[in-house]
C-alpha cells in the first residue's frame, strides 16, 4: 500500500494545498460526459419513476473504486454514494490520514479530504453514474470544496440536520454559518452553469420522527439554501412505516416548496427506506424494502435511498447492497400501476402535515434574521427534534405510534401548536395500546415497542400464521 501524504492534489487540512478554481472544476465536470445528479433527478421525475441510490463507503481508494464499479455493473443505480468516514466528518483530518495509512479497512467511510481531489476524480471516473457525498458533518466547508474539485455534483446535509442529530456541543449558529458558506458556493457554481443538488437530511434522528418535524426542519434549511443561491434542493424524508402517512409526507414536499421557496429552485422528494430496527429474517427484511419502494412510487419521490436484508446485523456486504437495489427498483415496474393509496385518507393526512409545518416554521420565517431566529427557537423549544444528541435541542418532543402505526405527538413540548393540533394528536393516540404500570416505565416500554415496530409486527404475523396452521 502506497503511503499517503499531503502532496499536490491532496487538500489536507486548511490551507495545506490549493484546490483548482471553481471554473476549472466546472469544466472538468462537463468533460466527464456523465449527467449531474440534478439532471438524473429531473429525468426520473419527468419519467414518473423513482431513481435508486445505495449507501456505501470504505476507506481504501482501490477498494472504493471496486465497490462502486461492482454496484454499478450488478445493479445500475441511478446515483452512487461516497459515504465519508467519521474523522473527516469532524474535521479530524490528521487522524483520518493516520488511519488511512495504518489500516484503511478500519475507517467507516472514504476519507476524501485525505485522499485528495485527484483521487476523488479517479473515483468519479471509475463509474458512469453521478456521485453524492453523504457524511454527517456540522461544518463541511473543506469537504465540500474537495468534493466539487473531485467533480461530485450532489452533497447532503444542512446546518440543523447535520448538527443536532450527531453532535453534542456544536453551537447552531456555527453550523448554520458553515453551511451557509457551502450554499453560497453552490450559488457561485450555478452562475458558472453547474447546478449542484443539495440534499437536506430530513431523516434527522431517523427513528420516530413526526413528519411535520422532519419537513419543518427541511423547509427552514431549504429557505436558507435558496437565499444563498442553491438551485436544486432534495428534501429527504424517513419512512415511518405507515403507508398513508408516508405517502402524504412525500406529497407534501412540493406543496411546501411552492409555499416557501422561489419558483426557480427545483425541489425533489427523497425517501429514506426505514431507518429503524430491521427484522432479522431475510424474507421479512425484503418485504420491508419492497414496501418502502412502493411508498416512494406512490408518494411521487424522485429518489429512494435503499436498504438491504442485512441491516439487522451491521454494515451490509456488496452482494446484499446489489440485491437491495434490484428489489427496490422492481417497484418502478409498470405492472404495478394497479397499486393505489387511499386518496381520501392521504389528502386528509397531507392537510394536517402542511398545517403543522406552517405552525412550526412561519414564526421563524417572520423574523428579520432567519438564522438567528432558528437558534433562538431551538433555545426556547419552539423548534425541537426528538432524541437529539445536542445540548442545543431540548428534545422535549415525545413521539408515539397510534393504533395504526402512524407517528403522532404524545407530547408536543414547546412547539407552537394550537389547541386544534394538540387535540388532533391526542385523539389519534386514544386507540393506541397502553402498557399500563408506572408512567415512566410505561412510556419507556411504549417507546421501545414503537422503535421495534417492524420486527414485532413480523413476529405477530408469524404467530398468527402458526396459530391458523395449527387449527
Amino acid at each position: 500500500m502506497t503511503k499517503i501524504s499531503y502532496l499536490p492534489g491532496h487538500s489536507g487540512s486548511p490551507g495545506t494545498d490549493a484546490l483548482p478554481p471553481l471554473a476549472e472544476s466546472v469544466d472538468y465536470i462537463a468533460s466527464l460526459g456523465k449527467p449531474t445528479a440534478a439532471r438524473v433527478l429531473m429525468d426520473a421525475r419527468d419519467a414518473g419513476r423513482v431513481a435508486i441510490q445505495p449507501r456505501c463507503g470504505v476507506g481504501g481508494h482501490e477498494e472504493m473504486k471496486a465497490l462502486l464499479r461492482e454496484l454499478e455493473n450488478q445493479a445500475a443505480p441511478d446515483i452512487l454514494t461516497l459515504t465519508i468516514d467519521s474523522h473527516t466528518r469532524l474535521k479530524r483530518f490528521e487522524q483520518a490520514l493516520r488511519s488511512l495509512n495504518r489500516a484503511p479497512a478500519d475507517l467507516n467511510g472514504y476519507p476524501l479530504v485525505s485522499h485528495g481531489y485527484l483521487r476523488g476524480r479517479e473515483v468519479n471516473e471509475s463509474v458512469t453514474a453521478p456521485l453524492e457525498i453523504r457524511h454527517g458533518s456540522p461544518d463541511a466547508r473543506i469537504l465540500f470544496d474537495v468534493a466539487v474539485a473531485s467533480g461530485i455534483t450532489s452533497f447532503e446535509g444542512g446546518g440543523i440536520s447535520y448538527n443536532l442529530p450527531y453532535s453534542k456541543a456544536v453551537p447552531l449558529a456555527e453550523s448554520l454559518a458553515a453551511w451557509n458558506a457551502v450554499d453560497a458556493v453552490c450559488g457561485e457554481l450555478a452562475g458558472l452553469g453547474l447546478i449542484v443538488d443539495r440534499e437536506l437530511f430530513g431523516t434527522l434522528t431517523a427513528v420516530l420522527v413526526p413528519p411535520s418535524i422532519s419537513l419543518a426542519i427541511s423547509v427552514l434549511e431549504a429557505v436558507l439554501a435558496a437565499r444563498a443561491g442553491v438551485r436544486c434542493i432534495s428534501v429527504s424524508y424517513p419512512q415511518s412505516g405507515h403507508l398513508v402517512q408516508d405517502v402524504a409526507a412525500l406529497r407534501a414536499i412540493p406543496v411546501l416548496a411552492r409555499t416557501y421557496l422561489p419558483p426557480e429552485v427545483d425541489v425533489h422528494a427523497v425517501l429514506h427506506e426505514f431507518m429503524g430496527v430491521f427484522p432479522k429474517k431475510r424474507g421479512n427484511a425484503e418485504d420491508l424494502i419492497f414496501y418502502g419502494a412502493l411508498v416512494a412510487r406512490l408518494g411521487g419521490a424522485s429518489k429512494l435511498i435503499t436498504k438491504t436484508y442485512q441491516e439487522a446485523f451491521g454494515i451490509p456486504d456488496t452482494r446484499a447492497n446489489v440485491e437491495g437495489l434490484r428489489l427496490a427498483d422492481r417497484a418502478n415496474s409498470p405492472l404495478l400501476d394497479f397499486v393505489k393509496a387511499d386518496e381520501e385518507r392521504v389528502a386528509d393526512e397531507l392537510s394536517w402535515i402542511v398545517d403543522e409545518v406552517a405552525d412550526i416554521v412561519e414564526p421563524v420565517l417572520a423574523a428579520p434574521d432567519t438564522m438567528t431566529a432558528v437558534v433562538d427557537a431551538f433555545a426556547a423549544g419552539r423548534l425541537d427534534i426528538p432524541f437529539s444528541a445536542s445540548r442545543y435541542a431540548k428534545s422535549e418532543i415525545i413521539p408515539k405510534r397510534d393504533a395504526e402505526g402512524a407517528i403522532r405527538y404524545l407530547s408536543t413540548g414547546s412547539l407552537p401548536f394550537g389547541d386544534r393540533t394538540r387535540r388532533h394528536n391526542s385523539d389519534l393516540l386514544k386507540g393506541a395500546d397502553s402498557t399500563g404500570g408506572p408512567v415512566i416505565g410505561s412510556l419507556l416500554t411504549g417507546l421501545t415497542d414503537d422503535i421495534n415496530y417492524f420486527p414485532a409486527l413480523f413476529r405477530e404475523i408469524r404467530k398468527e400464521t402458526q396459530e391458523e396452521d395449527a387449527e
